[in-house]
């Protein structure tokens, strides 16, 4: 079972189980054309083996019964409020969403099938702005937003329940990861869509927030390759997933304006509205522990990603 199974991680993971042989059972709030966008254009929406479910994970209840349903082996808990930005406007919904949402997967499957191995999607950004220049799975966190909050205690919950009721949970911190999946709302698809509009006059300038925060940015299909390393490996643990190598955001946004030949600097700009409240500076994964006990590295480039946003983003506004 995966929840969260209609946003860009719940799609690449589906992607990657159905070939395997595993019926997939994904947990979907509300059921729209537009929510299996990302599945349709995996093309996996009419898969025979994937069987979409209703429910809640804001309500115990809700998951409780899905799982006495579906009885699942592993079940990947990717569904969150995921935006940081909207997490500063909506701190209490985050938080239910976020947090409380993790325990409620945690709970049910302590009641349901204690015997399930279950993956926890921790990220990042709960090491907010870290004394570490690299950040690693006992790294001290230090949340600088709403959403970084929520995730350090979901975070614990399931290393609580991992210790305290022998349940196999192990957790991956995340950093960034992108394709053409992400959301229009994130700042690396906003970058690689402002550019396609840019190029077919339907724009004339980016305007970002900090142009100066760094990130460690790696392709979302690589990613969920992870997800499933870690709940196949006997012992449920944590896992940093990451690149070791970071950029900025001026430096992602020249990027992609490189893949349409243009200079990133005569087109955009920063705006003080949309700065955050409290913003993360610089973070850089170490996933050396990935590596030797997954067997796990990514496998394609930053330069690669952002080549293959833009492309998909050139498309899609060629269509519009």
């Amino acid at each position: 079972m995966i929840t969260g199974i209609t946003g860009q991680d719940g799609a690449y993971l589906a992607a990657e189980l159905l070939p395997l042989g595993y019926t997939v059972y994904g947990l979907t709030r509300r059921r729209s054309d537009n929510s299996l966008a990302r599945l349709n254009l995996l093309g996996i929406a009419e898969h025979k083996s994937l069987v979409l479910v209703d429910g809640d994970i804001t309500d115990l209840g809700s998951i409780t019964r899905v799982l006495e349903d579906v009885k699942p082996t592993e079940v990947y808990n990717l569904a969150a409020q995921s935006f940081v930005g909207a997490s500063w406007q909506q701190p209490l919904y985050t938080s239910l969403a976020t947090g409380l949402g993790a325990l409620n997967v945690f709970e049910a499957v302590r009641i349901k099938c204690p015997g399930a191995r279950v993956y926890q999607a921790s990220s990042s950004e709960m090491f907010g702005n870290s004394t570490s220049p690299m950040q690693n799975e006992t790294t001290p966190f230090n949340p600088s937003s709403p959403y970084a909050v929520a995730k350090v205690f979901a975070h614990h919950m399931a290393v609580n329940y991992r210790r305290s009721f022998g349940m196999g949970i192990s957790c991956g911190i995340l950093f960034n990861h992108e394709s053409p999946l992400r959301g229009i709302e994130f700042v690396t698809r906003k970058i690689t869509h402002t550019v396609a509009k840019i190029v077919h006059g339907q724009a004339d300038k980016l305007v970002l927030g900090n142009l100066d925060a760094k990130r460690d940015w790696g392709h979302a299909r690589d990613y969920a390759h992870a997800m499933y390393l870690m709940v196949q490996h006997p012992l449920p643990e944590d896992y940093v997933i990451a690149t070791g190598i970071t950029v900025s955001v001026g430096e992602f946004c020249q990027l992609a304006f490189d893949c349409v030949g243009l200079n990133a600097s005569f087109y955009v700009e920063s705006a003080a509205a949309l700065q955050r409240p409290a913003d993360v500076g610089h973070l850089c994964g170490d996933a050396t522990k990935a590596a030797q006990r997954l067997g796990w590295k990514p496998t394609t480039t930053l330069a690669q990603l952002v080549e293959e946003m833009v492309k998909a983003d050139l498309e899609l506004v060629r269509k519009q």
